[in-house]
């Protein structure tokens, strides 16, 4: 674990913890469901990737944007968006954060910032170029948070994202969420440079690799970097080296990697590791453990009321929205 842990606060400590669990019980939860066909459709869960979220969201403001990927309900629950809306969303009810429109994969919140969920691969890239464009066009002080997996490296987006975040000198925040296997091919089967912090290099942007399963060292390397984008330093680029422990969706059988290889990587797993090191320094005890996961579960209850309650849309009102003309 991180240095920076001696010099961390308990109730700081506490709620990294507590939102790491929430996200962690909020995934296996709709596991459940979705074997039980609650919900339908496309579902890709970020069980082990959790630190990442919850540690950079500890470095933004309300202000703050924040686009994310497919795989987006960590970073949804981190950024504050009500577990209720969401797994609304995810039953695809109209009580939902998009209506029940979108599903596990397009969770929107206006309100928070939050602007996806976004089901094309590196499709979060050039919005966030975008919304920091508009900010900085405006003189606003605010930071864009993109994050995205290491199977964008490969498209175009990426690399035209860079270069314009770079030469415009924008303020965003690339995090790369390195899971070692895109969708299912590993890495250095695909990419000739498997760093890819050194891809952002080429582009001038400031980068550096992080252990992605330490949310203390994620949260000191997004402070620095966020601090630098805010003095007017451009952008910065964050490689966080992380491990998926489920598939890659729920469709996926994983038959490109090992069973030995996720159990090892469970190991090293940010809920559990930063659990036992605040159990170790004498932070959490069991008593104060079964609190925090009395309260997620109590959440969790709500949530999933909250959906079974919430209504379908209208067969009328489905073509709302839609941008299509409608053929005679």
């Amino acid at each position: 674990m991180t240095d920076t842990k001696l010099h961390l606060n308990r109730e700081h400590a506490l709620h990294l913890l507590r939102e790491m669990l929430r996200i962690r019980r909020f995934e296996e939860r709709c596991a459940e469901l979705y074997t039980e066909e609650k919900i339908r459709g496309f579902l890709h869960l970020y069980i082990g990737e959790e630190a990442i979220a919850v540690g950079v969201m500890q470095c933004l403001t309300p202000e703050d944007a924040v686009v994310a990927t497919y795989r987006e309900h960590g970073h949804a629950l981190a950024r504050g968006m009500p577990m209720t809306r969401m797994m609304a969303e995810m039953y695809g009810r109209q009580e939902g954060c998009s209506r029940g429109r979108g599903g596990s994969m397009h969770l929107f919140d206006a309100a928070s910032r939050f602007y996806g969920g976004n089901a094309i691969v590196g499709g979060s890239l050039p919005l966030a170029v975008g919304l920091a464009l508009a900010d900085k066009m405006r003189g606003r002080q605010q930071v864009t948070a993109c994050f995205f997996g290491e199977g964008a490296a490969a498209e175009g987006e990426f690399h035209e994202s860079l270069n314009l975040a770079a030469l415009w000198q924008l303020p965003v925040l690339f995090v790369c969420e390195n899971n070692l296997y895109a969708m299912g091919t590993a890495l250095e089967r695909s990419e000739s440079e498997t760093h890819i912090f050194r891809k952002a290099q080429s582009y001038k942007v400031e980068a550096e690799a992080v252990n992605g399963m330490d949310v203390l060292a994620i949260e000191v390397a997004a402070r620095r970097g966020v601090a630098a984008i805010r003095a007017g330093g451009g952008p910065r680029f964050l490689e966080c080296q992380t491990y998926r422990f489920r598939a890659h969706s729920m469709f996926d059988a994983q038959l490109y990697r090992d069973k030995a290889e996720v159990e090892a990587w469970r190991e090293k797993g940010p809920v559990l590791r930063f659990g036992h090191w605040l159990e170790e320094t004498g932070m959490l005890d069991p008593a104060g453990r079964a609190r925090i996961e009395a309260e997620i579960e109590a959440e969790l209850a709500t949530a999933v009321a909250f959906a079974e309650q919430g209504t379908w849309e209208p067969v009328e009102d489905l073509t709302r929205d839609v941008y299509t003309e409608r053929l005679a």
